[in-house]
């Protein structure tokens, strides 16, 4: 095994078989922005979502996708012109992949990519022990969504933030106070049919505990890009909260937590969760 990745494993506590799939989840997924550092996409691109809140900043929950927007419109951006260099950059750490480009039914701005690898050949790249490959069926793939909005909202700012493994490089990102602004985005306007996304509403949590300032103009771009603020008035504080409080007030909280909890690791920290409990953290916010 590649003694970079011998590094990168020895950060996880690994006892089960899921603990070994998510290790190697988040490996491949740190490996793909090397790949994609290599290729000069974060010259146009910046990474943000919950996969870069918990690779960049610490998140502590678990997190599958790779989201991505880039930094100005560009209508003729093709995501596919880097699949190569994100096969050829895990494969050089042993990990072989396919790419699965999504093909869209009806055009929009976001672009969408899979990268599949069979799980169990991966899990012995690692050398994981056989006790617990033996646990994952033939053929079970492990998949890692990568999405990019080529039409991005405007009035966001970014950073560049380090990571030393595999080898040392860049990663561009949103600032904290723009991923707040989209997380909130997504917590109150993400459209998933019947579901609830637990997972935004314990990211909304992390941020007001850690880093509770938010960029309310980039929240109002978000917004006015997506219908839900037609106002010729700016978006308000005291606006921000009246919405959230009317989400908090119809918010199934046991669905919330049914659907996050297999992507946390401390589940004692949800035994807190009520929308009394939502309404404080709201409180917590900083618009800037």
């Amino acid at each position: 095994m590649n003694e970079a990745i011998r590094q990168m494993l020895s950060k996880y506590d690994l006892i089960t078989r899921d603990d070994y799939i998510r290790a190697l989840r988040e490996i491949l997924q740190e490996i793909a922005l090397l790949g994609l550092w290599r290729s000069k996409f974060f010259e146009k691109a910046a990474f943000y979502g919950g996969t870069a809140l918990r690779i960049l900043y610490g998140l502590d929950r678990f997190s599958e996708d790779l989201d991505f927007s880039l930094i100005s419109t560009q209508k003729n951006f093709d995501l596919e012109a880097y699949n190569r260099a994100l096969k050829q950059e895990l494969l050089a750490f042993g990990f072989e992949v396919w790419i699965d480009p999504v093909k869209k039914s009806t055009e929009t701005a976001i672009q969408s990519t899979f990268l599949k690898a069979d799980t169990r050949r991966q899990l012995l790249n690692i050398a994981v022990k056989n006790d617990i490959v033996g646990q994952i069926p033939n053929g079970q793939r492990l998949k890692i969504k990568l999405e990019i909005d080529t039409d991005p909202p405007s009035g966001f700012n970014t950073e560049s933030r380090f990571l030393l493994l595999p080898i040392p490089f860049s990663v561009r990102t949103y600032s904290l106070p723009d991923l707040f602004a989209g997380k909130i985005h997504a917590l109150l306007f993400r459209q998933w049919k019947t579901r609830i996304k637990g997972r935004d509403w314990y990211d909304f949590v992390w941020f007001a505990a850690n880093h509770p300032q938010l960029h309310l103009a980039h929240l109002e771009e978000r917004m006015r890009q997506t219908g839900h603020w037609p106002e010729k008035s700016p978006l308000t504080p005291e606006n921000l909260h009246k919405i959230l409080y009317e989400k908090i007030e119809i918010l199934d909280v046991s669905k919330a937590l049914r659907e996050v909890e297999v992507y946390v690791k401390n589940r004692d920290s949800l035994e807190v969760w009520s929308r009394e409990f939502f309404h404080s953290v709201a409180d917590r916010i900083q618009c800037i």
